[in-house]
């Protein structure tokens, strides 16, 4: 057994070599100085080919204030709502630091200083690293703020180095940046709502930040705003650092901040661009938004300059020529593009709207909120040709099975029971058009975007196989419609333009899905950052499966709803989207070397709710197959312009047709038994050989392999009013289909509010 001399001496050993380790690293560390925090770059931002896109930055917009210029009622709101103990306490939250030590040694996340001093430290160390020893040394220049600074001091360190969102550092920057006046300026109410913006500048300012996060939306971030900033003005009220008079003026009214601006160099597409790539910057690395606003980074992204300008100008020409700003229906119309490589994802093109400079600062190109329509039907074609239906047994379906297109079908359960609407009464599917299709072929929905086929079709297959193959094509869960009902099959969900056209690339790709990337380098300081390599393509589905869609989209453009796409003069698949009462419309198309995602949409300024179509551009309603073809077309030509048109593989045959219940079975071909003897009576006159059916009078069918026909006669007309090309006929036993049905249908009385085109 030690003795207890030898037991005294290690523990007074360990104990000082403690205290002088604690007393090397008091004595290493020095004190935070404000203005050494103050000292920001600009961030540099280049195209595809290495020349410079933008360098841009929150230098300018930073201006340190002393103590008697910020106004009491914004010092104590901070301390009401963050450290009510902050004039009594030492600066150190020890329980918060033990907490932080044990989080990290278990390998999760620290959480950030809780008393002002710990704050004001942090935000001199904007590293944000997430390790042990900076948490120490955070620790001891607390220690030493607190006993070399007077709280004032703190207090003003704390304020001039936060960040509160839209590149404003420091309290004067968000008093010009919100509210347009100086800080000393500012009104307690005013003071609640910047203190709020502590909490997290991307969530609580109400203009929304949907480009950082999806939840941030400008509704749920106003919501988050008020609520906060009721609660700090009640705990400055509570903390008697308002009188009653001054706390019921306070909270009087809400005090909403001025709109955005543009900063320099962020106008026209830079700015969508630029926040495209910080979003993918901030969401595959652990760089904090207030270190990347801090500056000094240059980001290397896959934009490709003469694509932006040409999806920029196809935009402006079409806009130019349908849309006139004078009529009331034409007015808040927007426009949401992107365009990415196949088999890679490089997103070499975006349209995200107006620009900064003229107030709009969502990107439309990655905008949720916008119901994609009938161009989700491809994806349940796919689901059906991969998975098959309930009854089945796994294999799937050719897209030449027959189902029921007429308008107002009964859609039905898999236990043969029928959907109910609200009213307890069998739910009824429309159309927009009441054409009487009978039952088509699969194919001949999608060139026609009849969408009951789709439903039922969605139905058999399974909704959760449809929406897993098109989250496995590239599309985001939290995008998807939750409700998997029987209008999810026609376009409940609301990808983003950027989403849409990589999930369509998959088909491009023959199956094979690329997560789509904006950037491809971050350097800091010379330094390349970790975390930009390239996604890596994965067989998302069967090859077969992704070239028979193509098959099928190609005739969409050839025959159907697409038509105008023709215009682009090679080799194209694609498919049109119109949604219920007219208030979106799409149009996704692909060749093998770009797939290009356009979006049409009106949007309510003040409360971003999507309005009507109908009437606008003086026609009675818009659809995917008009101005949003006619953009994409545009586009698609100037970049594709000099290149080869490769085509599409060959379009194997896949899975047996089963037609849906109550399809008439195929009617068989006659057949003549010779006569035994040759007839002694005089030879009839030769009747006249039937000429085999003209090229115009059939669908395009490129599958190698036989299209049967539908038999009798299909004249023209869409669901949602999507007009068909003039040609565009289907295969049959008298085919002079002329494509000519206006319709004109209003597409409402759907359950489900599904897409109607």
């Amino acid at each position: 057994m030690p003795s207890w001399k030898l037991v005294s001496g290690l523990c007074i050993g360990v104990l000082g070599s403690l205290v002088a380790m604690v007393g090397v690293g008091y004595a290493m560390v020095s004190i935070p100085n404000e203005n050494d925090a103050a000292k920001s770059q600009n961030n540099v931002y280049y195209w595809a080919d290495g020349s410079q896109m933008v360098a841009t930055g929150s230098g300018a917009n930073r201006q340190n204030v002393t103590i008697a210029q910020i106004p009491e009622a914004m010092q104590w709101a901070v301390i009401s709502a963050e450290n009510k103990s902050f004039y009594k306490d030492s600066g150190l939250d020890y329980m918060g630091i033990a907490r932080a030590l044990v989080n990290m040694a278990q390998g999760g996340q620290t959480q950030g200083g809780s008393t002002i001093t710990q704050q004001f430290v942090k935000n001199t160390y904007l590293s944000q690293e997430q390790t042990v020893t900076r948490k120490f040394k955070e620790m001891f220049i607390s220690i030493k703020v607190g006993t070399k600074l007077s709280k004032e001091q703190i207090l003003q360190g704390y304020l001039n180095t936060s960040y509160y969102g839209r590149g404003a550092y420091g309290i004067q920057a968000a008093a010009q940046t919100y509210y347009g006046k100086d800080a000393v300026d500012l009104e307690p109410s005013e003071c609640a709502f910047l203190a709020a913006l502590l909490k997290g500048p991307t969530y609580y300012d109400p203009a929304g930040n949907e480009s950082i996060d999806r939840t941030a939306t400008a509704a749920a971030n106003l919501k988050r705003s008020q609520d906060r900033w009721g609660w700090i003005l009640g705990e400055m009220h509570k903390d008697q650092r308002l009188t009653d008079a001054e706390y019921q003026k306070a909270t009087k009214k809400y005090p909403m901040p001025q709109d955005r601006k543009a900063t320099k160099g962020m106008t026209g597409q830079i700015s969508y661009l630029a926040d495209t790539a910080k979003k993918y910057v901030l969401n595959h690395s652990d760089i904090a938004e207030a270190q990347f606003d801090q500056g000094g980074y240059q980001i290397y992204t896959t934009f490709q300059k003469d694509k932006v300008d040409a999806l920029t100008k196809a935009v402006k020409k079409i806009e130019k020529e349908k849309i006139d700003p004078n009529r009331k229906l034409d007015k808040y119309v927007q426009f949401g593009a992107a365009s990415v490589v196949p088999n890679d994802g490089a997103i070499v093109a975006i349209y995200g709207g107006a620009g900064y400079e003229n107030g709009h600062f969502t990107n439309n190109a990655d905008t949720s909120g916008v119901p994609v329509g009938s161009t989700w039907k491809p994806f349940v074609l796919a689901a059906a040709m991969e998975y098959g239906t309930y009854d089945t047994d796994g294999v799937g379906l050719s897209p030449l099975s027959k189902y029921n297109g007429n308008d107002k079908l009964k859609v039905k359960k898999p236990d043969g029971s029928y959907f109910l609407d609200k009213d307890n009464q069998v739910f009824l599917q429309k159309n927009e058009s009441e054409k009487a299709w009978g039952y088509i072929t699969l194919r001949k929905a999608m060139e026609q975007s009849v969408n009951t086929p789709f439903v039922q079709l969605g139905v058999d297959v399974g909704m959760t196989k449809v929406r897993d193959v098109a989250k496995s094509s590239g599309l985001l869960l939290d995008s998807m419609a939750p409700d998997l009902n029987p209008s999810f099959a026609i376009g409940t969900s609301t990808p983003s333009a950027i989403r849409m056209a990589d999930a369509y690339a998959t088909f491009a790709a023959s199956g094979k899905q690329a997560d789509p990337y904006s950037v491809t380098q971050v350097k800091k300081d010379g330094q390349e950052l970790d975390g930009f390599t390239k996604p890596k393509p994965s067989q998302a589905m069967p090859a077969k499966v992704a070239d028979n869609v193509t098959d099928v989209l190609e005739n969409v453009i050839e025959n159907g709803t697409g038509y105008n796409a023709q215009a682009l003069g090679r080799a194209a698949a694609g498919k049109t989207g119109t949604t219920d009462k007219n208030k979106s419309a799409w149009f996704v198309g692909y060749t093998q070397q770009l797939s290009t995602a356009v979006a049409m949409f009106r949007e309510n300024p003040k409360d971003h709710k999507l309005l009507s179509m109908n009437g606008t551009a003086g026609v009675d309603s818009i659809h995917g197959g008009d101005i949003p073809t006619l953009v994409w077309t545009e586009y698609m030509k100037s970049a594709l312009k000099g290149k080869n048109d490769p085509g599409f593989p060959d379009a194997e045959k896949i899975g047996e047709i089963q037609d849906a219940d109550g399809a008439p079975s195929p009617t068989p071909s006659p057949t003549i038994t010779p006569s035994e003897t040759p007839s002694v009576s005089p030879s009839p006159t030769p009747t006249e050989t039937p000429a085999p059916p003209s090229p115009s009078a059939t669908e395009s069918c490129r599958v190698n392999w036989n299209c049967p026909t539908d038999g009798g006669t299909d004249t023209g007309g869409t669901d949602g009013g999507e007009s068909a090309s003039p040609s565009a006929t289907e295969s049959s036993g008298n085919g002079n289909g002329n494509g000519n049905g206006n319709g004109n249908g209003n597409g409402s009385g759907s359950l489900f509010a599904g897409p109607t085109g």
